[in-house]
């Protein structure tokens, strides 16, 4: 197995512990490892795509892997969050949001099977790459505000609580808003290029 391919292997491990970093009760400065974990990961998901293709290390098993360890990465984040709790008790992430980026996820995956089986290939679009970067951007954000809120509330000072229960929460609802309008524009979009695969068979 070469070196861009162990990396992605390691991105799903990174997954499980990320998740266990995050929702563990006493995980040691739990949301600060889940952080890092997160910008390791996301830096070895550029670094695998680079390696391979610098060297010609381009493989099938890595063509399929390593957009799945993407998923895997950022579908456990979401979830994850809808299980964090805010101060007054509501989900940081609301579930709907949640259920709607993995679905969009199931049906784009489900769509380039289908292209590939047929010869066709459906490459990410400008609208794709707009909800990849708000997607990373929404997770590194979230971990940010709570790695700062949990584990080093001191550096807000007096303004702490306030920020935790009344600021940071209202932000993580718009922010996840904008990101799932780009998720279902997104998804609509490889849908109308894609339409004429799943429609001839129909």
């Amino acid at each position: 197995m070469n070196l861009p391919n162990k990396l992605t292997l390691a991105r799903i491990v990174m997954t499980a512990f990320f998740v266990m970093a995050l929702l563990l009760p006493h995980f040691p400065w739990g949301k600060t490892v889940a952080f890092w974990l997160f910008i390791i990961a996301s830096l070895t998901d550029w670094w695998d795509g680079w390696l391979a293709r610098r060297y010609k290390q381009t493989t099938p098993f890595g063509i399929l892997l390593d957009p799945l360890a993407d998923k895997i990465l950022t579908c456990a984040a979401f979830v994850c969050f809808v299980e964090i709790k805010t101060p007054k008790g509501l989900s940081l992430v609301q579930a709907w949001m949640a259920v709607v980026i993995i679905a969009r996820e199931f049906i784009i995956s489900g769509l380039r099977l289908l292209a590939a089986q047929k010869g066709a290939a459906l490459p990410a679009d400008l609208m794709g790459k707009q909800k990849t970067i708000s997607q990373m951007v929404s997770i590194g954000f979230i971990l940010l505000g709570l790695m700062i809120l949990e584990d080093w509330p001191g550096l807000l000072g007096d303004k702490a609580a306030v920020i935790e229960s009344n600021y940071f929460p209202v932000i993580v609802f718009w922010l996840m808003m904008l990101t799932v309008l780009l998720t279902v524009v997104s998804g609509v979009s490889y849908l109308i290029r894609g339409h004429k695969l799943f429609t001839e068979d129909a």
